[in-house]
């Protein structure tokens, strides 16, 4: 896996939209982020073209249409982002992070259950 392009926020909820329903039309894009940010159409026409532009989306022009497919994966997105935090936080140390969470009670007994058992799995 090679670099990600950087992402904001505001364009990870594009992408977001984008690989739960790709192929997907800017028209479609639009409306489910008009449902849930107060974003006009023309904001959201600009973070997909930042997008493409950032070479995290690609498009195909279908009729009238364009229709948008992720160039990235999301697990891998995560990754890096996760990656990235750990190292900017943590000095890289998963243990120092974990440890930060289950001291500050910031996990549930159940979430440290299911830990637990990844852990044992490994």
């Amino acid at each position: 896996m090679g670099k990600l392009p950087q992402i904001s926020e505001s364009e990870y909820e594009v992408m977001k939209i984008v690989w739960k329903d790709a192929p997907i039309s800017t028209n479609e894009i639009t409306d489910k982020l008009l449902k849930t940010t107060t974003w006009s159409p023309k904001t959201i026409q600009t973070l997909i073209k930042r997008l493409v532009t950032k070479g995290a989306l690609t498009y195909e022009k279908q009729s009238r249409m364009f229709v948008y497919t992720p160039l990235i994966k999301e697990n891998e997105y995560i990754i890096q982002e996760s990656n990235s935090f750990l190292k900017r936080f943590y000095n890289g140390n998963i243990t120092t992070m974990v440890s930060a969470y289950i001291e500050d009670e910031k996990l549930s007994e159940t979430e440290i259950k299911h830990l637990r058992a990844l852990l044992e799995k490994r």
